[in-house]
């Protein structure tokens, strides 16, 4: 298994005709939005970034890069891409890649008002304003040119289901069925999609569910079936991701011009949890973090002295998000499976 191994960690390169990549959604592409407003949901302190360039925590909920910073670099738009609210970047570091995502999220507003985090509604105003800068510094015809061809990811909709459905007493668990939350929040990513279609987004990767029940945070909360994955949560997730899937179908017919494509984690994340050797870890139960079972946040601090010395022996890097291993593995499927289409 070595080789194959060595294979997946090397760095991924492709060709293709895509000028910018444009980031919306949640923690698990969030590159340090959330460092800029008030919240508790922040990683911008130590230990996470501990193996990023220059050992530094970026706001990023991982020990290094994450999946964006990887497909970003395959596509030749830089190897990290910037939080539009990181006062350290300006518009010209945004002209090829950029980054509106705040961890905490989700298409549901009542999911971010639950942390104090940027709604789905608010990155699409920050993209607005983004244009507007853009169009400024490039004038009119090239910007338009490069935000019709830029690559827009989107990845959000986990912080819907645990942080919000089933967490939240008196809340959407007594307004909507399963079934039915799982068709509002696609009606939510429906809208959200027509309205970057209508400011002129063409080329759109709607990413879905991982398989959250297998979460540390979640398999730690299952100690009555002995930590193993709950797999109400999964069977969610997979009924969601195919109701995304006949959404991206639907916009693919309705809209003239766009290419939507479903991107889906939930199969090589499983695989990996499953299988985690084959990939050349020793956990994925728990995360490398202090205990790696409750932690993250600000739980997952440079004080506790439990966090692991090798995070790429673990799947996870806390108790809810992967480790850069994890994600460059993730983004090379992601490129090779989904994204191909679009060199």
């Amino acid at each position: 298994m070595i080789l194959p191994l060595l294979l997946l960690l090397l760095p991924i390169k492709i060709a293709a005709e895509v000028p910018a990549v444009i980031v919306f959604g949640d923690s698990s592409v969030d590159s340090g939005n959330n460092n800029q407003i008030l919240t508790v949901v922040k990683s911008d302190f130590e230990p996470y970034g501990r193996d990023f360039e220059g050992s530094k925590p970026t706001g990023r909920f991982s020990n290094g890069r994450i999946p964006t910073d990887f497909i970003s670099e395959a596509f030749g738009c830089g190897h990290i891409v910037p939080a539009y609210l990181d006062p350290s970047y300006g518009i010209k570091d945004f002209k090829t890649r950029v980054c509106f995502a705040s961890a905490g999220t989700g298409y549901d507003n009542v999911t971010s008002g639950l942390t104090s985090v940027i709604p789905l509604w608010k990155e699409l105003e920050y993209y607005k304003d983004y244009q507007k800068k853009l169009i400024e510094l490039l004038g009119d015809a090239e910007a338009s040119l490069i935000l019709k061809e830029a690559m827009y990811l989107i990845s959000l909709g986990t912080n819907d289901f645990l942080v919000n459905y089933f967490v939240l007493p008196g809340g959407r668990s007594s307004q909507f069925t399963v079934e039915e939350y799982e068709n509002f929040l696609i009606e939510i990513a429906a809208n959200f999609i027509t309205e970057l279609y209508g400011v002129g987004a063409r080329k759109v990767s709607l990413a879905g569910l991982p398989p959250m029940g297998c979460l540390p945070l979640e398999r730690t909360a299952n100690f009555l079936g002995r930590r193993s994955c709950i797999e109400k949560y999964n069977e969610i997730a997979k009924a969601f991701n195919v109701k995304l899937q006949n959404l991206v179908h639907k916009l693919n017919i309705e809209l003239q011009g766009i290419r939507v494509v479903f991107a889906n984690p939930y199969d090589i994340l499983l695989d990996i949890i499953q299988h985690p050797s084959k990939y050349g870890f020793e956990s994925a139960a728990t995360s490398c973090c202090a205990s790696g079972t409750v932690e993250l946040s600000y739980i997952c601090n440079q004080f506790n002295p439990l966090t692991c010395l090798d995070a790429n022996k673990y799947v996870f890097w806390d108790s809810f998000h992967p480790t850069e291993k994890t994600n460059r593995i993730i983004a090379d499927y992601v490129l090779k499976n989904f994204l191909a289409q679009f060199l």
